[in-house]
């Protein structure tokens, strides 16, 4: 569970404006327990201002008033509202300026030791386009002859656990694919006179 914006300031006016117990005040804060009792009886906090959970969209007045209705209950945070989340646009990796040039050197080694990588996943893996994983396959690329093979792990274009999970998923996908091989059993017996 994630804490809310300015957890303190959330704590001060939970305290003075709900019926809540110091326990879930600090379970939903992530606070200690005795930060929440010091907020109480004043000796911390007292110059904040608190912040109201509701006004911010953090927290409901349904959530509050269930919570305080039922002291075991634990409050939960409304999801966080961006344009994007609303959109469901996806947001595209951003590569920095200094980091650029590595792509080719990643992408040619992802071509090499990953050859079951699709173009679409190496293209979301380091935000890149199919075009230039196309030009650097082909070696049709403007650079082509300085192009050296290097991990995009160790360039810093993505993370291990990234890259395991797009080889494990491409794994699968080539598993379910592929149609089982028969080997045909040799029969020594058989061939016995």
């Amino acid at each position: 569970m994630t804490a809310p914006l300015m957890p303190k300031a959330t704590a001060i006016w939970l305290v003075e404006n709900t019926a809540l117990t110091f326990d879930q005040i600090a379970d939903l804060c992530e606070l200690h327990i005795l930060e929440i009792q010091a907020i109480a009886d004043g000796e911390s906090g007292t110059n904040m201002i608190g912040l109201n959970p509701i006004t911010s969209g953090q927290l409901s007045e349904e959530e509050i008033k269930r919570c305080e209705d039922n002291q075991e209950a634990r409050l939960k945070l409304n999801p966080i509202v961006t344009a994007d989340s609303v959109l469901g646009k996806k947001t595209r990796k951003y590569t920095p300026v200094s980091k650029r040039q590595d792509r080719p050197d990643a992408i040619a080694w992802l071509v090499k030791f990953h050859p079951e990588l699709t173009d679409a996943v190496i293209a979301r893996l380091l935000g890149t386009t199919k075009n230039m994983i196309n030009s650097v396959r082909s070696k049709s690329h403007w650079n082509s002859q300085n192009i050296k093979p290097r991990s995009p792990v160790h360039l810093g274009l993505c993370r291990q656990v990234e890259l395991d999970a797009a080889i494990a998923a491409a794994s699968t996908d080539a598993s379910k694919t592929d149609t089982p091989i028969f080997v045909a059993e040799s029969h020594e017996e058989d061939n016995k006179f």
